[in-house]
C-alpha cells in the first residue's frame, strides 16, 4: 500500500530536502538502486569456494515499489481533485510542460533531403521506399504506403515499429500499414534506430548487427547518452516528428487528419509522440500503455528509450502522455496475454475517461483489449482501423482487408539494406561529438565549486544531522575471513535501505559498533564485501596493512548482501537485467543509482564517527572505487583514499561505443560539469593512491 502521510519515507524525504512538492509537480523522490554479483568468479587465492552472503535480495525492489506507489497515489489524488473543464485544461497544460522538461529541448529542424529510392506498384496502393535525414547525415528509412484511386486529400499516419529485427518489413507492421492504405489512409512506416536498415553496430561482413539488434543496440547506445545530457527516447521521437514533417510535404495529405500508431516499442514511441507533437490529431498506441507501478511491481525491465529521465519525479505516468493531447481522439490497445499489464491499461483508461469527460469529449478516448499475446494482432489492428475511420469520416470497417505481404527485400531503401553503406552517421558519433564539445567548454572545477557540482549531479539529499541507526545481524557461521571474529551491521541509510557493514575483529563482539580505534579502514566492495574479504588478495592486503585500525567491509545498496534476485533468474549482470532495472528507475526518480550509493557511504561514515572513530581511510575496488572516490571528495572525515580499478573517466565511456560499464554508473549530464580526473586531482591532499585504473571496456570485470 502507498506510504501514509506520516510514513518514515515521507519524514526522511522532508528532512533531507527531498520532500514532496504540492501537486502537480513532485520533488526528486528517491528510488531504486542496483545490485552486485552474487559471487566473485574465481577468488584470487586458494580459499575454498563459499557462496557469497545475500540476506537482503528484496530490499531494492520493496523500496522501489513503495516509492512508485506513493507517486502514483499522489497523481491519482490530483486527478481525482479535477472538477471542472478549467481544471482539466490546466492539467493538460501541466503535463505538457512536464513532458518537455523530461525529454529536454528538441533540436532545430534541418533539411530532410528526402529521396525516393524505389517504387512498388500494387493494385490498390503503391509503396515508395524513402530515405530522409532526421538530423544532418543521420538517415531514416521508411516505406510510404499511398492509396490508389482516391481523389482529394487523405488522412495520413506515421507508423512506428516494435522490436522486430527487420523493422518495417515485419509482418505485423507491414499489415497495419497496408491495411490503412487499402482503407484510404497514407501510412509512412519507418525503421527505428538499431533495427531494420538502421543497425548502428553493423557487422560489415554479413550486414547484420554484431550485438543482435533491437534491445541490445538500444541500451548500449542509449545508456552512454545520459552522460552528455541526451535521452534516447527523444531521438526516437524526433525521427517520428521528422517523418510527420515529410508527410506534410506531400500534396495527398490532409493536415486535419494526422495519426500515429505503433506496437510495443512502437507503442512507446506513439505514446511519447502523443505528448510531444501537437500536430497529431489522433493516436493509437498498442501493447505499451499501462502504469509505471504495474511495470515495477511486475519487475519488468524496459529499454533505455522507455525510461524517460525524471519522469517519475515529475509525477508523470503513461496516461499523462495521452492526456497531453486531450481531448483529441486516442485509443489505447492492450492484450489479455501481454507482459504489459492489461490491468494498468484499464486503470489508465479510467483516469483518462474522467479527464476527457470534463473536456466534453468522452467519446474520444477508448480502450480495446485484444485476446492475444503481445503484438499488433489482427484484433488490435481492426480496432485501430475502426477508430481512425470513424474519426476521419471514412466508411465503417467490418474487418481487415485481405493483405498480401511483401518480401523483405522489396521494402529495402538502401541498395543492400543498411544505411551504413550510404555513410550515415551513427548515433554514437553524435554522443562522441558532444562529449568532445563539452570537454572543450568545461571549466576545471576545484574546491567547493567541484563539491557543489558533484552533489548536484549525484542528486544528493542533505545528510541528516544525526547518525543513522543500525541493526546487528546474527553470525553466518565460519566465513574464513582473515580475522578471528566478525560482526555485520545493517546501517539504515534511509527508510527501507540498509548498507551492510562487516567489521573484522580479534574478539567476538556482537553488541554495539566498537569505536575504540581512532582510525577505521572502510572498504567499499566491487561486487561483494563478503567474497572479496575472503578471496581478494588486494583487499586482504588492506586488512593487514593497518593492524591498529578497525577494518570494515561495506556493501552499498544492491551490492553483495542486497544483490536483487528480481527480473528473472540470474539476471543481475545481464545487460537488461536487475542491475539495469534499478539504475533506469533511479534516473526516472531523478536520483541516479551512483548518487544513492554515495549517499549510503556518507551515512556509514556518520555511523563510524558516532561510534568513536576519528578518521576514515576509505578504499574501494571497481564499482566500489567509483563510489568511494566521490564519497571521499565530499566527506571531511575521510583522511586517506585508496582505489583499485577505478574508472578512468566518464569521457572514456562517452567516446567508446564498445564500453562495458553498467548503467548504474551513469550520471545525467555529468560531462557538462565535471569528470572523474577532476575528482582524483582534488583527492591528492587525502593521500590518494589510484591503482590500475580501468578503461571504458573493463567495467564488467569480476
Amino acid at each position: 500500500m502507498p506510504s501514509s502521510p506520516t510514513s518514515p519515507r515521507r519524514d526522511f524525504l522532508q528532512t533531507t530536502g527531498f520532500g514532496l512538492l504540492s501537486l502537480p509537480l513532485l520533488s526528486h523522490l528517491g528510488a531504486g538502486g542496483t545490485a552486485a554479483a552474487d559471487a566473485v568468479a574465481k577468488p584470487a587465492t586458494s580459499t575454498p569456494a563459499i557462496a557469497s552472503l545475500n540476506r537482503f535480495p528484496r530490499m531494492q525492489q520493496d523500496w522501489l515499489v513503495d516509492a512508485v506507489r506513493e507517486i502514483e497515489a499522489q497523481g491519482n489524488a490530483h486527478r481525482a481533485a479535477l472538477k471542472t473543464q478549467a481544471d482539466a485544461e490546466a492539467y493538460v497544460k501541466s503535463v505538457q510542460e512536464r513532458i518537455r522538461q523530461s525529454f529536454g529541448p528538441l533540436p532545430e529542424k534541418t533539411p530532410l533531403n528526402a529521396k525516393v529510392t524505389g517504387v512498388v506498384e500494387r493494385e490498390a496502393y503503391r509503396i515508395e521506399n524513402i530515405i530522409f535525414e532526421s538530423r544532418p547525415g543521420y538517415f531514416v528509412t521508411g516505406n510510404l504506403y499511398v492509396p490508389k484511386g482516391r481523389t482529394g486529400k487523405m488522412p495520413a499516419t506515421v507508423g512506428l515499429c516494435g522490436h522486430s529485427l527487420n523493422g518495417k518489413a515485419a509482418e505485423a507492421y507491414q499489415s497495419f500499414a497496408q491495411g490503412l492504405a487499402r482503407l484510404g489512409h497514407l501510412c509512412f512506416l519507418i525503421d527505428p534506430v538499431g533495427q531494420g536498415e538502421r543497425f548502428q553496430y553493423l557487422d560489415n561482413a554479413v550486414l547484420k548487427s554484431r550485438l543482435g539488434g533491437g534491445v541490445s543496440e538500444h541500451i548500449q547506445m542509449g545508456n552512454s547518452q545520459i552522460l552528455v545530457g541526451e535521452f534516447l527516447g527523444t531521438w526516437f521521437a524526433w525521427d517520428g516528428i521528422r517523418a510527420l514533417d515529410y508527410l506534410l510535404t506531400r500534396d495527398e495529405v490532409d493536415p486535419q487528419h494526422l495519426g500515429v500508431t505503433g506496437n510495443s516499442g512502437g507503442g512507446t514511441q506513439t505514446t511519447w509522440l502523443c505528448g510531444l507533437e501537437p500536430r497529431f490529431t489522433m493516436g493509437a498506441p498498442s501493447c505499451f500503455v499501462t502504469t509505471f507501478r504495474r511495470n515495477v511491481e511486475n519487475e519488468l525491465p524496459a529499454d533505455t528509450e522507455q525510461c524517460p529521465p525524471q519522469v517519475l519525479a515529475l509525477g508523470l505516468d503513461h496516461l499523462d502522455f495521452l492526456a497531453a493531447m486531450a481531448p483529441k481522439p486516442v485509443i489505447i490497445m492492450a492484450q489479455e496475454k501481454d507482459f504489459f499489464d492489461a490491468r494498468g491499461s484499464a486503470e489508465a483508461y479510467e483516469q483518462l475517461k474522467k479527464l476527457y469527460t470534463l473536456l466534453g469529449k468522452p467519446e474520444n478516448i477508448q480502450l480495446h483489449t485484444g485476446p492475444d499475446p503481445h503484438g499488433y494482432s489482427q484484433s488490435n489492428r481492426e480496432a485501430m482501423y475502426r477508430f481512425f475511420n470513424k474519426v476521419t469520416g471514412l466508411p465503417e470497417v467490418a474487418a481487415e482487408p485481405t493483405l498480401t505481404l511483401e518480401k523483405d527485400e522489396t521494402l529495402l531503401c538502401a541498395p543492400k539494406g543498411q544505411v551504413a553503406e550510404l555513410k550515415s552517421r551513427t548515433l554514437m558519433s553524435f554522443t562522441q561529438e558532444k562529449a568532445a564539445e563539452l570537454s572543450k567548454q568545461r571549466k576545471a572545477l576545484k574546491g567547493e565549486a567541484l563539491k557543489t557540482a558533484v552533489r548536484e549531479v549525484l542528486r544528493l539529499p542533505s545528510l541528516p544531522a544525526t547518525a543513522p541507526d543500525y541493526g546487528i545481524l546474527r553470525g553466518a557461521g565460519s566465513r574464513k575471513y582473515p580475522a578471528k571474529a566478525y560482526c555485520t551491521y545493517t546501517v539504515e541509510t534511509e527508510p527501507g535501505i540498509h548498507a551492510l557493514v562487516t567489521r573484522l575483529q580479534e574478539e567476538a563482539l556482537t553488541s554495539r559498533m566498537p569505536g575504540a580505534a581512532p582510525r577505521a579502514v572502510l572498504y567499499i566492495s566491487h561486487h561483494s564485501a563478503d567474497a572479496e574479504m575472503r578471496g581478494d588478495a588486494w583487499v586482504q592486503g588492506l586488512i593487514k596493512a593497518e593492524p591498529e585500525a578497525a577494518f570494515y567491509g561495506c556493501d552499498v545498496r544492491g551490492i553483495g548482501e542486497s544483490q536483487p534476485n528480481t527480473c528473472g533468474a540470474d539476471q543481475f549482470l545481464k545487460p537488461y537485467g536487475s542491475h539495469y532495472f534499478y539504475a533506469a528507475h533511479g534516473l526516472m526518480l531523478n536520483r541516479p543509482l551512483l548518487g544513492q550509493r554515495v549517499f549510503d557511504v556518507l551515512r556509514v561514515i556518520q555511523a563510524l564517527r558516532a561510534a568513536g572513530h576519528q578518521e576514515i581511510h576509505l578504499a574501494g575496488r571497481g564499482w566500489g572505487a567509483l563510489v568511494a572516490s566521490l564519497a571521499a571528495l565530499l566527506s571531511e572525515d575521510v583522511k586517506q583514499v585508496t582505489l583499485k580499478n577505478a574508472l578512468s573517466s566518464f569521457q572514456s565511456i562517452a567516446e567508446d561505443a564498445e564500453y562495458k560499464w553498467p548503467y548504474a554508473v551513469m550520471l545525467p549530464g555529468v560531462l557538462a560539469h565535471f569528470d572523474l580526473p577532476d575528482c582524483y586531482d582534488a583527492l591528492g591532499f587525502k593521500k590518494l593512491r589510484n591503482m590500475s585504473p580501468w578503461t571504458a571496456r573493463d567495467g564488467m570485470e569480476m
